[in-house]
């Protein structure tokens, strides 16, 4: 999409009508802003893909106007993708203490930390691009250090909310500044943007601090190992769950490479207090008494791979869940992931553990703000114009009549799809065009390289299995020089299946016999008919569609 200098717009990479990569751009003129690059989880049916990344194609394309990146908090799915967007444009991070010590964890994992430009910054920072000037305000979520973005442009000011809730007695004593955002909305706002994960629930979201009485109350009751497993990144839990091992004299060990990345990190830039002593490897803790020792551990959104899974599954070579031990799920799934923890949670039935999980074990509290919240930043922005972001389309629906029921007018909210643009000209704000939006998908070390052909191929070997028909061919009279070798992996058993076999290379002989007659001499022409005469006779006999490989050989 082609801007004019002299135009404000803002449009979504990611993090519109679903849960996870948020990346949104704000540019006037030739000046590109970045706001967060997250990732998200994959579900089902994209099998074998590791991660999910925003498409940057745009900012490739205007790589000479993009100035920045600012993030909001540390999160995963604001800063998940940041290392893959770095590796392909050279542009400074600005992110507050903790979130950029979270963030070259990443970079260093990926080599890339020692060439990138890290820039610290608070609520008082005063940030200047082109004709964009950036302020902050505090807000409070479930990670500490997380910033909204004010962006003065000569066309009015916009702002950026990033995750929020209004928790008026929090665990870390950072508050939300209220009275800094009272003055934004006096001064006038042309446009929020404003998240809306938990648009559809009323009232006010409860403080974290409810959770950590809670937490001490199951570790009091607990007479075995407790294993409770927790967001990561959730600092504030990770200390209640510190202090209730202390306050029940138990050791603390943890499992899991991103608890163990988050708690360094923590701990380093003194966000979470852990005596001296306190933390123990799982070679120690195995030595314990099962009352001396409480395991801290990733996985409570049921991770195939994570700790939780496998200590379920029995296949976590550290730890074990034995009959008696209590296991804490303290976090609520996130959409999508129901099924995986449910799942989790039946395994861990079956080994015997007690468990204490789902939403009302009163052991977890959402970090997004509830309705009552989401009006309250509403009323003290006091925005022209409202875009909800970070979520669902039920949710961005719901934000929309909470927005029109503190006074923005209909016309002037617009929820959006990824990709689509806001743009303001001379005071008259409309939605206009689209730039290039989309998901990169991530498989192992190859970005991007997996498309809708190779996922159907995955899934179709899913279902139903791979055929493969090796064919020798004499090369110069182009006859059979042998019967067909048939090869199955995931179709049917060779060995139940002989019958079955064997018409399957009686098909073969016919068909290589009718194409020979019909002088069919071209591999591809021959592939192709071989696969659909064994696709066509595969289907009528056993209604499967496995993918079927042949292969010619000549001699």
């Amino acid at each position: 999409m082609n801007q004019t200098n002299d135009r404000l717009w803002v449009a979504a990479l990611g993090g519109v009508n679903e849960i996870g990569k948020n990346m949104y751009v704000l540019q006037y003129g030739n000046d590109i802003v970045v706001i967060d690059c997250g990732s998200k989880f994959p579900d089902e049916s994209l099998l074998g893909i590791d991660l999910i990344i925003p498409d940057i194609s745009y900012l490739l394309s205007n790589q000479d106007k993009v100035r920045a990146i600012i993030v909001t908090h540390g999160h995963e799915d604001h800063i998940g993708g940041i290392p893959y967007l770095l590796k392909q444009l050279q542009i400074p991070v600005y992110a507050s203490r903790l979130t950029l010590g979270l963030i070259e964890i990443k970079l260093r994992e990926h080599a890339i930390l020692n060439e990138t430009h890290m820039v610290r910054i608070d609520a008082n920072s005063k940030l200047e691009f082109g004709a964009i000037q950036c302020s902050f305000f505090n807000t409070n979520h479930s990670i500490p250090d997380c910033l909204g973005i004010v962006f003065d442009t000569p066309e009015g000011t916009v702002v950026h909310t990033g995750d929020f809730k209004f928790d008026m007695t929090p665990v870390n004593k950072q508050y939300p500044d209220l009275h800094r955002m009272s003055d934004i909305g006096k001064k006038g706002v042309l446009m929020l943007l404003s998240e809306s994960t938990n648009a559809e629930r009323p009232g006010f979201t409860p403080s974290e601090r409810l959770v950590g009485a809670h937490i001490e109350e199951a570790f009091n009751k607990a007479d075995r190992r407790v294993f409770i497993s927790t967001f990561a990144s959730n600092v504030y839990r990770l200390q209640q769950v510190v202090d209730a091992a202390i306050s029940t004299n138990r050791k603390l060990t943890l499992l899991g490479r991103s608890m163990l990345n988050v708690v360094s990190v923590a701990q380093e830039l003194g966000y979470l207090n852990i005596p001296s002593g306190m933390l123990v490897d799982t070679d120690e803790a195995k030595k314990l008494s099962p009352e001396k020792i409480a395991v801290l551990c990733t996985g409570s959104q049921g991770e195939p791979m994570a700790a939780l899974a496998r200590l379920a599954s029995s296949t976590q070579r550290q730890m074990k869940v034995e009959a008696g031990d209590l296991v804490i799920i303290a976090a609520n799934p996130i959409p999508g992931n129901e099924r995986n923890v449910a799942r989790i949670v039946d395994n861990l039935f079956a080994l015997g553990a007690k468990i204490i999980y789902g939403s009302r074990s009163e052991l977890h509290v959402s970090g997004h703000g509830s309705q009552e919240e989401l009006k309250l930043m509403l009323t003290l922005m006091k925005p022209k114009y409202f875009v909800p972001i970070h979520g669902e389309f039920r949710m961005l629906h719901q934000h929309r009549e909470l927005a029109e029921a503190v006074g923005v007018r209909h016309e002037n909210i617009f929820i959006l799809n990824n990709g689509d643009v806001v743009e303001t000209d001379n005071g008259v704000t409309r939605q206009s065009g689209r730039i290039p939006a989309g998901q990169i998908l991530v498989d192992g070390l190859g970005i991007g390289d997996i498309g809708n052909i190779v996922l159907r191929d995955r899934r179709q070997l899913s279902a139903d299995g791979i055929l493969i028909v090796v064919v020798t061919l004499s090369k110069i009279e182009g006859q059979l020089l042998s019967r067909p070798d048939t090869i199955s992996r995931g179709f049917v058993y060779v060995r139940n299946s002989e019958e079955l076999i064997q018409d399957i290379n009686q098909l073969v002989i016919e068909t290589v016999e009718k194409m020979k007659h019909e002088q069919m001499s071209q591999w591809n022409t021959m592939k192709k008919t071989l696969k659909d005469s064994l696709g066509q006779y595969l289907y009528a006999r056993t209604k499967r569609r496995p993918i079927i490989l042949p292969i010619i050989i000549e001699v």
